[in-house]
């Protein structure tokens, strides 16, 4: 008990402090959910993986900081939780690293692969892939066999589509999955990961039947999900038919390269993956089917409930729809985004709010903390927060104009505007493109999209064991029809595209706090979130791309030229060549690249790329203090030259050299940026 002698001093500086700190109250989850996510972004963001007992060390920090939270509630308690948050979500991210923990093929393999098929989806390149589980390998023992392998059918290998449950068996080429295409890249030995990829390759030879699909209630979604995605391809022929079944069950196997293309270069790609949109549209039709549909029996209507059964009849619909689409990542985010929203309803609270979003985030970020570095959580997130904002502050100046049909359009106007506008920076930092046009292709589908195409489907879906799906069926097959219409014209429009440079690392954190104090904030406290929002373009416009990049195979080398990066092929190594004009903001193909003349530049060390082995003695004979870069080993060299071949790459991952404003040479290598992590291969 304190006396007036010993009583803290209260200085006005102090009280204000507390009383910023208390004023956290009003707004708690948000900020709970911002510092969840910064303790996830510092998990990832650590050059080293911390002791296996950090997890444990960390929750029992928080247990210790939640009493004294508790016995400061009305002081710095609130400012405590927000500690907590922090350790917490580090300790979920370790946490979940180690439950997905699986071995990692350490060597290239070329042989018999058996395993069962869990997933079909397609390739980058346009060929069917599937993942397996209860993979076995020719020789290679079980304790060391990755938990899943994904395979590319390529050539005759495609010819047969096995049934989700079946074991097949083939001849494949496997290898560990691959590091990132240069310094502070996407890394893709990361994102495997924790999808529990040991081994990526590619397979030639047609699949064999080992023991086909059991029945049962295990795969009883994934064969159902099947067979809907074949129903509809045969009632619905063409892209049309690829197109409903990929907005149904998830299956984008049967997409054209052509189609892909114009929906990524107008801005609709987001209408194939089963997200957020999908999600609200089909269960804000069964929301609001319900509850009109009570609202004509006025005896019901004037003394039930209808908008909490309206809600809770859309629950089930919404947890069906996440089976039959397969559970995708951006799924179950959708998922728990609109489950929340429901039970939001049922509890008489706003279903849009600030709360809901964070508590969503809360949730996502708990079960996989990974979503946080992938652009699916970031680009809907920031829509879902923007659009509560937006709406929020007109829904509180009451404009007379936002009632009636009016209001419809001008919402839907304001709603692409604004989620246009909010994921722009992502998508343009992840895919390296914006689409100019985005807006208006967005303007013309949307409203197809959820008036004609989900809708119809659904009733269609629930129609088809009564065989009267074909009307609405044929109306979803118009709305398709529309959408694809749309994104060929804005797709060929001049200038629909443009390329953007990667950014630099700094840009990601920066940007996603920027979003995440102006959902904490008030005011005009969010001139911070748009200072930061400002600072995150600037340190993106300052960012230089390297000036020499060797790809962590020795098959390819590129220097960046006036006209843009010079490439030592003008064939093989695709992928990696593509990943690096796209991140220079280069809309060219290879062989365009490869034209290019390589410059001569002060500081710059020679860097000989060899195709052949038996090219190493003259490449030898012209080294003068320069770089020898192969694929293959090769004999020795004389000290005058660096070699770069598989052995030494195997350390280094791809390169990266950068030229300093006093001449010297910056060299960054892939493995050193990804640091010492439980994916990356030592």
């Amino acid at each position: 008990m304190h006396t007036a002698d010993t009583a803290p001093p209260t200085t006005p500086r102090f009280a204000a402090t507390i009383g910023a700190i208390q004023r956290l109250r009003g707004r708690r989850l948000p900020w709970i959910a911002t510092a969840f996510g910064t303790g996830v972004g510092i998990y990832f963001g650590l050059p080293v993986e911390p002791s296996p007992w950090m997890p444990w060390a960390l929750i029992m920090g928080s247990v210790a900081l939640a009493g004294a939270a508790w016995r400061s509630r009305d002081g710095i308690g609130p400012l405590l939780i927000l500690f907590i948050a922090l350790f917490l979500g580090g300790a979920a991210a370790q946490i979940r690293t180690l439950v997905v923990a699986g071995p990692v093929l350490e060597f290239r393999y070329h042989g018999a692969v058996e395993g069962r098929v869990v997933h079909i989806d397609r390739s980058g390149s346009g060929a069917v892939r599937i993942t397996l589980d209860q993979v076995r390998l020719d020789r290679v023992p079980l304790v060391e066999t990755p938990r899943r392998v994904r395979l590319s059918l390529h050539g005759s290998g495609g010819l047969v589509r096995p049934a989700p449950g079946a074991r097949v068996m083939t001849t494949a080429f496997l290898a560990p999955p691959n590091g990132p295409a240069e310094p502070d890249g996407f890394d893709f030995q990361r994102h495997a990961w924790f999808l529990r990829l040991g081994a990526v390759g590619y397979t030639r030879i047609p699949l064999l039947l080992a023991e086909p699909a059991p029945q049962g209630l295990p795969l009883l979604a994934a064969r159902l999900r099947e067979n809907l995605s074949n129903r509809l391809r045969d009632r619905l022929p063409g892209q049309t038919g690829q197109i409903a079944a990929a907005i149904t069950t998830g299956d984008r196997s049967g997409l054209s390269d052509e189609v892909t293309e114009s929906l990524r270069a107008s801005n609709l790609a987001h209408l194939l993956a089963i997200s957020g949109l999908h999600m609200g549209l089909l269960t804000g039709f069964v929301f609001w089917a319900v509850r009109g549909g009570l609202a004509l029996i006025p005896s019901i209507a004037l003394t039930h409930p209808t908008r909490i059964w309206a809600a809770l009849a859309a629950m089930p619909f919404a947890a069906a729809y996440l089976v039959l689409s397969g559970g995708s990542v951006a799924t179950q985010r959708a998922f728990v985004m609109v489950f929340i929203m429901l039970i939001a309803i049922c509890l008489g609270r706003r279903a849009l709010s600030m709360r809901s979003v964070a508590l969503a985030a809360l949730v996502i970020l708990t079960w996989r903390p990974e979503a946080l570095t992938g652009p699916g959580f970031q680009m809907s997130f920031a829509a879902t927060g923007a659009l509560v904002l937006v709406f929020g502050a007109l829904a509180r100046n009451r404009h007379g104009w936002l009632r009636g049909w009016q209001g419809a359009v001008v919402s839907l106007f304001v709603s692409s505007v604004v989620a246009g506008l909010a994921t722009a920076p992502f998508a343009a930092a992840h895919f390296n493109r914006i689409g100019q046009f985005g807006v208006l292709a967005n303007l013309l589908a949307v409203p197809v999209m959820g008036f004609a195409v989900m809708p119809m489907l659904l009733i269609g879906l629930m129609l088809w064991p009564l065989g009267l799906e074909g009307p609405p069926l044929a109306i979803a097959a118009l709305g398709i029809d529309w959408i694809l219409g749309v994104a060929d014209r804005v797709a060929s429009l001049p200038g629909a595209v443009s390329a953007v440079p990667a950014p630099p690392w700094q840009v990601f954190p920066v940007l996603g706090l920027s979003f995440a104090l102006a959902a904490c904030l008030a005011g005009k406290a969010r001139g911070l979130s748009a200072g930061l929002l400002a600072g995150a373009l600037v340190i993106w416009s300052m960012g230089t791309r390297p000036d020499v990049l060797i790809s962590a195979d020795g098959r390819l080398v590129g220097w960046m030229t006036p006209e843009g990066r010079a490439l030592s092929r003008e064939k093989g190594a695709g992928f990696v060549a593509e990943s690096w004009l796209e991140n220079d903001g280069d809309g060219v193909e290879q062989a365009e690249a490869a034209a290019r003349s390589i410059p001569v530049r002060e500081g710059l060390p020679d860097i000989i790329a060899l195709r052949r082995a038996r090219d190493a003695d003259a490449a030898y004979g012209d080294c003068n203090g320069g770089w020898v870069v192969a694929p293959m080993d090769l004999p020795p060299a004389p000290a005058q030259c660096r070699v770069l071949a598989p052995d030494q790459l195997r350390l280094t991952g791809a390169i990266g050299l950068y030229i300093q404003r006093d001449g010297s040479i910056l060299e960054r290598h892939t493995t050193e940026r990804q640091g010492r992590r439980p994916w990356v291969l030592q």
